[in-house]
């Protein structure tokens, strides 16, 4: 009784043991050195700061308080739906040169080694297979006011 008492508990961890292994290899957002900020920023899309926001594919660069301690890629994604890019490269440890921008009103460069990202998905295209950090979002289309929050 002992000894399969045993077996099983040794089994049971080893299984436990892979799977939490496997599960944190295969959730890496970022790098590890990615800074974590904290984001509350709200945006009134009536305001002509915010136009571009009304139109599918418009973007624009949130540099406000409490935006991340790069800012942040607001995109227009579809008629109901945006992403929120952190502008801090996920797959490289942040330096003066690592700040995302949008390129040619499709895609997110990477200034250091030219990753690229498709704007409207965030899929990688070039160098890495990390997509930018987003972050969540509400949208009241009544109000037209988008909150992004982490």
């Amino acid at each position: 009784m002992k000894k399969t008492f045993s077996i099983l508990s040794i089994f049971i961890l080893l299984i436990i043991n892979n799977l939490t292994i496997n599960s944190c290899g295969s959730r890496e957002e970022t790098v590890s050195c990615f800074p974590s900020n904290p984001i509350n920023v709200t945006l009134n899309l009536n305001l002509p700061n915010y136009f571009p926001l009304n139109q599918v594919g418009g973007w624009i660069y949130v540099n406000e308080q409490q935006s991340g301690s790069r800012g942040l890629i607001v995109v227009r994604a579809s008629a109901t739906s945006f992403k929120v890019y952190d502008r801090n490269a996920p797959h490289i440890c942040p330096d003066s040169n690592t700040t995302l921008e949008v390129k040619d009103n499709i895609s997110i460069r990477c200034p250091k080694d030219n990753a690229t990202w498709i704007l409207l998905t965030g899929q990688p295209t070039a160098v890495t297979s990390l997509q930018p950090k987003t972050y969540p979002f509400n949208y009241d289309d009544v109000s037209k006011i988008l909150n992004i929050y982490y």
